[in-house]
């Protein structure tokens, strides 16, 4: 970011919008890293030569995205309300996601992941049980019995009656209410889904979330990691300064490996400053302080009961 008045940056002019300034100091834009490298890394007395500007933009994005994934972990956060189909559409930068919560009066309840199936696309067969086409050849889909049995919350579902079991999970068969026992009851249990609240499993093909019964007309809490290109907006993307001589060494190690008649050495070496300056930038983002590391150890003398 270019230096700029204080009256600019806190109020941007009087434009809006007026935090557009906050906070930028700490970032280098993609532009500038660019024009930095092709000033001072590239030239016929320097190690790299004859290199086009969208190599090293490319390069520049590739190593944005690496060290978002390493050390960076820009964690952003949406909440999305689940309707009746309890799905939710992944944001348009989603990467991976970090915690998924469902938010109740204020309170964030983290959500398990389901490992197992709980979701699946239904084969559409005729009476001889022989797969459908349409006049393309295609394979014709509806609603499988999965997911309209975990729509309908099935196996399982809220009792919303009175008396002991209100609020509880059980089975509605014909009217009736069956419920599980509580005595012995986790005998035998899977520890990998025990869990009273629901769980979800990351559709990553179909670009959703499914969510078991229980979340529907929710609010959900979406934590997740991006890759820090910012939706393909290069004017929009950035890194911090702490990780910007990892970028440079990343974008010259990138340009001499993939370039013919380097010699080994200069590869192995410019891959060794990279390293280098990838655990720099690691340490430097890890923001330990030690107020911090004060706060953790105050509990290490509290008695347990």
């Amino acid at each position: 970011m270019a230096y700029i008045s204080n009256y600019q940056y806190y109020t941007n002019n009087g434009v809006a919008p007026t935090d557009q300034n906050w906070g930028e100091y700490q970032y280098v834009s993609l532009a500038d890293l660019v024009n930095n490298f092709m000033l001072m890394y590239v030239g016929d007395d320097k190690l790299v030569n004859n290199v086009n500007r969208y190599n090293v933009l490319f390069h520049a994005k590739r190593g944005i995205q690496e060290i978002n994934y390493d050390a960076l972990k820009n964690t952003k956060v949406v909440e999305i309300e689940v309707g009746d189909d309890l799905r939710l559409i992944l944001p348009p930068d989603y990467v991976n996601y970090i915690r998924v919560s469902v938010q109740i009066n204020g309170v964030l309840y983290p959500l398990h992941e389901n490992t197992q199936v709980n979701y699946a696309s239904a084969y559409l067969q005729d009476n001889n049980l022989n797969v459908l086409f349409d006049q393309d050849g295609n394979v014709l889909t509806g609603t499988s019995d999965l997911d309209a049995n975990r729509l309908a919350g099935l196996p399982q579902t809220l009792y919303n009656g009175a008396g002991l079991y209100a609020g509880q999970y059980g089975w509605e068969v014909d009217g009736a209410w069956y419920f599980g026992y509580n005595v012995g009851g986790a005998f035998g249990l899977n520890t990998e889904t025990a869990n009273i609240n629901p769980s979800f499993r990351v559709n990553k093909a179909g670009g959703v979330i499914n969510f078991s019964s229980g979340v529907a007309n929710q609010l959900i809490v979406l934590e997740y990691v991006s890759d820090g290109m910012e939706n393909g907006d290069d004017d929009s993307v950035k890194i911090h300064k702490f990780a910007e001589e990892f970028l440079y060494a990343y974008i010259k190690w990138a340009l001499l490996n993939n370039k013919f008649g380097i010699q080994e050495y200069v590869v192995n070496r410019a891959n060794k400053e990279k390293t280098a300056n990838l655990r720099n930038a690691k340490i430097r983002l890890s923001n330990l302080h030690p107020g911090r590391l004060l706060m953790n150890l105050r509990g290490q003398d509290k008695w347990i009961k």
